[in-house]
């Protein structure tokens, strides 16, 4: 097993028991008590969990934590890369998609720049803009306005009116969290209005989601795990994930990312 593929095992059953104790992890991974340690340090770097004396905690935000587009543009950025890169190979040239706002989905409109022909509607400021900024020049982005999020998301009863009145082939959304029973879910109530409405103008859903997003939980669910057609993820999602996600969701895809 991969480091990363570890803490991400440790951080969910962290956060499934409330903390971790390091002989438990060791005997389960038979590794040593020093590998463990420093799983728990690069977990504790994240801020993910705490550590205490033999072990660690879990840190769980609250339900309506929302952290701004520029802190979260710096985590797993590899990872988010690896993701864009895969869902950008299910765009077909010349058609309609509908983008959220996110920083997996900006790497994802980032990596949308050899496909010709695209109409692409978003709430996203920062993924306009990347867009804008294609060489493509028979591209239309469609912006709905609205009132901005600290995402940089525009949210609210302009962009869920815009929205209602579209029909997209296709809608890619990132997500705050995800987990069997909520679902997919924003830490913004008016977000997932908006997110709800992006889903149900496109006839197909495509979710990007690291695997960090496994477990957390916002204020509110836009949609549930067997509403996607594709989830695209990366290998650091524990294997009871990957469970879950295979028997509810249309087709569950993993990115390939090259252990630093």
């Amino acid at each position: 097993m991969l480091a990363r593929q570890r803490q991400a095992v440790i951080l969910e059953e962290a956060r499934r028991n409330g903390a971790v104790r390091v002989s438990d992890l060791v005997t389960r991974f038979g590794v040593s008590d020093m590998t463990i340690r420093r799983d728990l340090d690069v977990l504790a770097s994240r801020g993910l969990v705490e550590k205490v004396y033999g072990g660690a905690t879990a840190v769980l935000g609250k339900s309506t934590d929302e952290p701004g587009f520029e802190a979260k543009s710096v985590q797993q950025q590899t990872q988010k890369d690896a993701i864009a890169g895969l869902a950008a190979t299910l765009v077909r040239p010349g058609t309609a998609i509908g983008i959220s706002a996110g920083t997996t989905t900006w790497a994802f409109a980032r990596a949308l720049d050899a496909v010709p022909g695209l109409t692409v509607v978003t709430n996203s400021i920062r993924v306009a803009d990347m867009l804008r900024e294609s060489s493509q020049q028979d591209r239309t982005v469609v912006l709905t306005g609205g009132i901005r999020t600290p995402s940089d998301a525009l949210v609210g009863p302009i962009a869920v009116h815009s929205l209602r009145r579209l029909h997209l082939d296709q809608v890619f959304l990132g997500v705050h969290g995800m987990a069997d029973g909520p679902g997919f879910t924003t830490p913004n109530l008016e977000e997932s209005e908006t997110n709800r409405a992006l889903v149900e103008s496109g006839r197909r859903l495509v979710v990007l989601a690291d695997h960090t997003k496994w477990g957390i939980v916002g204020i509110s669910t836009f949609a549930d795990l067997d509403e996607a057609d594709v989830v695209v993820t990366d290998g650091g999602l524990p294997q009871a994930a990957q469970d879950t996600l295979t028997e509810r969701v249309g087709e569950l895809k993993t990115a390939s990312v090259e252990e630093e």
